[in-house]
């Protein structure tokens, strides 16, 4: 593989397009400032005027929220997982039919698998313009995103109407469903009390790691943070490891399937056999199968990256361990 050929598998921070229009709650008030990006596979957006940077998905798909302060993304829930890590700024996750069964605030490097199966939002607290970094399951990440049913009558009130075949219409810009097309059902009682409520003590053991817990565990060799053995134990279809500076060592390595390198802190060193590339904080590089590949820190300084690759296990809801 060339080097120019790699970079069309490395999305840069500085390139992402955003799309401010991807989801319901587009002008809902609040809502209406947030920027969703679909960086690896097709995502979950609404909006055909989404941007996708590269199509093909390792079995599961890479995206990203960003978000001025006290911006919020509204109550939602998907069919897989969905996991998040902080890039930039202080986030609040809020989960429950009303937001209201319990919550965390994260820190730069902090990561989440949100559990499947309960309504999950969140906002920028911080002070500045935020960044998340999202991992769907699956190759069509989960099949979309599941509304509650507030947030689709607030955003009909808004001139947004989401259709049943999962597109968004909107009436301030002339638009009306198709013929044929009729509007999203709302979720019966039957199906809302489907839904888990869990506290934030039954979520964050099992499903919430620390940036610097993870930089100390992770001081010798790589962490597995989520996988059947992981910190976070679970079969979401992919596994997240956390690598630092002292996690790997100078010998080239193989993978049986592509890898996702999302660096967190410092820069990285990417080398192979016909070229080297470097990756910076925010950068997403979708690595392919045996490739022998030797990766590095470019310089001192703290370093730090989140490493996924595709399992074997299906994509679907939050395993259970005895």
């Amino acid at each position: 593989m060339t080097p120019e050929e790699m970079e069309t598998r490395i999305v840069r921070y500085g390139d992402l397009v955003p799309c401010k229009t991807a989801f319901i709650d587009a002008h809902t008030p609040g809502s209406d400032q947030k920027e969703n990006f679909t960086i690896i596979g097709g995502g979950v957006s609404e909006s055909p005027d989404q941007h996708v940077h590269i199509r093909d998905t390792p079995g599961f798909n890479i995206g990203a929220a960003g978000q001025p302060p006290r911006c919020r993304n509204s109550l939602h829930d998907h069919n897989t997982a969905e996991v998040f890590f902080v890039l930039k700024g202080r986030w609040r996750f809020f989960w429950g039919r009303w937001g209201d069964a319990g919550e965390v605030t994260l820190e730069e490097g902090d990561i989440f698998n949100i559990p499947t199966g309960i309504f999950r939002g969140f906002e920028n607290v911080g002070t500045d313009y935020g960044m998340i970094m999202a991992i769907l399951g699956g190759d069509d990440a989960g099949g979309g995103v599941h509304w509650a049913p507030q947030v689709i009558k607030d955003a009909a009130n808004h001139g947004l109407i989401l259709g049943e075949n999962g597109v968004l219409y909107d009436t301030k810009a002339g638009q009306s469903l198709p013929d044929g097309v009729g509007p999203m059902p709302l979720m019966s009682e039957a199906e809302l009390a489907k839904r888990a409520e869990p506290t934030t003590g039954e979520v964050l053991p099992n499903h919430v790691a620390r940036y610097w817990d993870l930089m100390a565990l992770a001081d010798r060799q790589p962490v597995r943070v989520i996988g059947p053995e992981a910190l976070l134990r679970d079969r979401p279809g992919f596994e997240v490891d956390f690598i630092t500076r002292g996690s790997l060592g100078s010998e080239p390595y193989e993978c049986e399937t592509s890898e996702v390198l999302m660096p967190v802190r410092g820069h990285w060193r990417l080398e192979w056999a016909n070229g080297a590339k470097t990756l910076n904080p925010g950068d997403t590089c979708l690595v392919p199968s045996s490739l022998s590949r030797c990766l590095r820190p470019a310089m001192t300084g703290e370093a730090s990256l989140y490493r996924v690759r595709g399992t074997d296990d299906p994509a679907g809801k939050t395993a259970t361990f005895a």
